[in-house]
């Protein structure tokens, strides 16, 4: 009798879940992107803003909340209800690296938020300004050691990906430069094709016009395997520093507590999405990789990433501010 009441009860449960699921959303849903618009996190937020908009009939609206590296972002959908109806547009920013450089955090990643779908990674290139004397991730190291310290690169602030990548690649190859922060992409890219600083990571959709144009040079790719953006250029891995690789990354993320239903129904909306021929191609022509994983595997390459990214904090003496 009680296994009868045991299997009814959780017949119940499951009914009750799918109805949770086909009945969300009633009302529309808010996604916080913690950036300023037209960047990459916010450009992904609106695709799977149109996905869901499309697939469910209720309106997704991207809520820009720019500043402090994205946290105050953050740590308003954590403070939200857990009803689906506002949800993050996630970077490693503020989930993965803030923690390795801040004294304090207002959240932690992983139990305060819970991960639903990683929409794509986009990898970079090492730049150099063309007056540098290195072709190559061998010629630059034998450079590099010949100047310790000496050469300088540029980052979108300290605790972006742009400085831990690049303390990442230092560490890999052995080599010591000189960080110099700057307030975004746009303005240290300036200060590389002038010559004001001799490298910087780039993404490939921004390093690419100014690669073919002869302005910059482009070292390797911080990728697995080589962007299609500029096929001919190796990758860093490639070229003998081992298992090198780095990406910006952008995901779907919910307040914890948020029901598995919910969860459930925006991964596989999005997942669906990326799987398609056109959002493969979309990706692919923006310098980045289409991914659509979910579930176990997004929170796996969470902690990951966290963990690769206070290794380089420990080693680069990056001091928590």
């Amino acid at each position: 009798m009680n296994l009868l009441k045991n299997a009814a009860g959780l017949a119940l449960l499951a009914v009750a879940a799918v109805a949770h699921g086909q009945s969300y959303p009633s009302k529309p849903v808010r996604i916080i992107v913690p950036f300023v618009p037209a960047g990459p996190t916010d450009n992904q937020a609106r695709w799977a803003a149109q996905q869901l908009t499309t697939a469910t009939g209720q309106q997704f609206i991207v809520d820009n909340r720019p500043g402090a590296g994205g946290v105050p972002g953050t740590e308003a959908v954590v403070k939200s209800a857990p009803d689906g109806y506002t949800l993050l547009a996630g970077n490693p920013g503020p989930l993965t690296i803030a923690p390795n450089v801040r004294h304090t955090m207002p959240y932690d990643t992983l139990r305060d938020l819970v991960p639903i779908v990683l929409i794509a990674r986009s990898a970079s290139c090492v730049c150099l300004h063309p007056s540098l004397p290195a072709r190559n991730v061998k010629e630059f190291v034998a450079l590099a050691k010949a100047r310790p310290g000496k050469i300088n690169y540029g980052s979108p602030g300290v605790g972006t990906v742009g400085h831990f990548a690049t303390e990442l690649f230092a560490f890999q190859a052995g080599v010591k430069l000189n960080h110099i922060p700057y307030k975004g992409a746009a303005q240290y890219t300036i200060d590389l094709i002038a010559g004001n600083i001799e490298l910087a990571i780039n993404q490939f959709a921004i390093a690419t016009p100014h690669v073919n144009a002869g302005k910059l040079r482009c070292l390797g790719a911080t990728s697995r395997e080589r962007s299609p953006l500029l096929p001919n250029v190796p990758t860093i891995a490639e070229q003998g520093i081992k298992d090198f690789e780095s990406y910006n990354w952008n995901g779907v993320l919910a307040p914890a507590g948020t029901h598995p239903a919910i969860i459930n129904r925006i991964a596989e909306v999005v997942s669906k999405q990326l799987a398609t021929q056109d959002a493969r191609a979309l990706y692919s022509g923006q310098g980045h990789e289409a991914s659509g994983i979910t579930a176990t595997a997004y929170v796996d390459f969470i902690r990951a990433e966290t963990e690769k990214w206070a290794k380089i904090a420990r080693v680069a003496n990056i001091q928590k501010q």
